[in-house]
């Protein structure tokens, strides 16, 4: 199942938002391009990550981890999720001529699985990985982004937990919508069950289903 082992690298990635920097695992011959990101105010160390990227790097495939631009420059806020996106379209058009000819996953947690969804089509990506989607900021569940969900062009699988005080999507939002029992909203203690909901995508995502 592992085509050789990975290398892991450390990249920088210049954008119109300043620079990204990147965890890369890369394979010589990787089966797809798992692309992750963070929440708005953390890192790319987060445990769903993580596990995450563990599984990818399991079944074959590559992984980058992005620490965006405005957290490389020590904000804790995106601002503008026009600019975020753009950075992100940015990001994964240059990662891209690092793998090409594989399929192209990406995700991430919280706000990164908003920016995962919002930009995938943009970026043709094969499919979408959403951790700890906030459904709603805590106490506004009138604000819901559900369409950001509905509107991916793509495949997505959302991995919520049953505590998480952002809300939990409906079965209707997404292909998959798994809830972690007893999780809250950063899904610390779940790597084995995320590993579980994320293999057969992946398998089927990159063409090994």
């Amino acid at each position: 199942m592992q085509p050789g082992r990975p290398t892991t690298r450390d990249l920088v990635i210049a954008t119109s938002a300043g620079d990204a920097e990147v965890a890369y695992d890369a394979r010589t011959h990787t089966r797809f391009l798992l692309i992750l990101t963070h929440g708005a105010g953390g890192g790319v160390d987060a445990p769903d990550l993580l596990a995450a990227r563990r599984v990818a790097l399991e079944l074959g495939g590559s992984v980058a981890r992005v620490l965006q631009p405005y957290r490389v420059a020590g904000g804790r806020a995106p601002g503008s999720a026009t600019r975020q996106d753009a950075a992100w379209v940015e990001i994964v058009t240059a990662l891209r001529r690092r793998a090409r000819g594989v399929p192209i996953i990406q995700g991430g947690r919280s706000n990164g699985a908003r920016v995962a969804c919002r930009t995938a089509l943009d970026v043709r990506a094969t499919g979408v990985v959403a951790l700890a989607f906030p459904l709603h900021p805590p106490g506004k569940p009138q604000l819901n982004r559900a369409d950001e969900l509905r509107a991916t062009g793509v495949e997505v699988v959302v991995l919520n937990g049953d505590r998480d005080p952002f809300g939990i999507p409906e079965a209707a939002d997404a292909a998959e919508v798994h809830v972690l029992r007893g999780q809250t909203h950063a899904l610390k203690s779940a790597a084995a069950e995320i590993a579980a909901v994320l293999t057969p995508w992946l398998l089927r995502w990159s063409g090994q289903a």
